[in-house]
């Protein structure tokens, strides 16, 4: 069997290498859409869904892939990566001082078997100041990151009061829940 990551996330590439496994990365081409009559929750799952169906058009038989979507909600609405750091600055200032959802859904499709789960985590931010959100924007460029951060930047240490729920998830896949569902497939590391 041969685990193809269907994602060009550096992110997702290194939680992936520290589970000791073994796979290469293929991005699809894939453009995401968001269905906004879905209720929130269910919206990276769908998009998993998409990416899945275009992966696996040219999935060989031996292949299993796995493909990630990350998401970050305010009260509900979704924030994604930002177009510029005016925007950047704006979603940071959207979630200090709030609590908000970090959703990740994971898609596993190997021969006729698929599998989609989704995590949930909430990240509470302390009160940020304008020159912090800066500070970090202009030194980590977090263009590239939904909700315009990474959880293990500057900006998490510093910024995060409180969190519930899985780290990695936040980072970009939820590597504990990953490891469970891959032992369905008869995929184990450490056993």
């Amino acid at each position: 069997m041969k685990i193809i990551l269907g994602s060009n996330s550096p992110r997702r590439k290194e939680l992936l290498s520290q589970l000791g496994l073994e796979f290469a990365v293929r991005k699809g081409n894939f453009e995401e859409v968001i269905n906004y009559t879905l209720h929130y929750s269910e919206i990276p799952s769908d998009i998993v869904t998409q990416k899945l169906k275009e992966m696996s058009r040219n999935q060989a038989k031996d292949e299993l892939i796995i493909c990630a979507d990350t998401l970050v909600f305010l009260a509900g609405n979704p924030i994604g990566k930002p177009s510029s750091k005016a925007h950047a600055v704006s979603i940071l200032s959207q979630l200090s001082g709030k609590t908000h959802e970090v959703i990740t859904a994971v898609g596993i499709s190997y021969q006729d078997r698929i599998k989609i789960f989704s995590e949930t985590t909430e990240v509470t931010f302390r009160d940020l100041t304008l020159a912090e959100i800066n500070y970090y924007i202009n030194t980590f460029n977090p263009l590239d990151k939904a909700g315009a951060y990474g959880i293990q930047d500057w900006i998490g240490l510093i910024g995060i009061r409180s969190m519930k729920g899985s780290y990695t998830n936040v980072i970009g896949l939820p590597t504990q829940r990953l490891f469970i569902e891959l032992s369905h497939f008869n995929i184990k590391k450490g056993t």
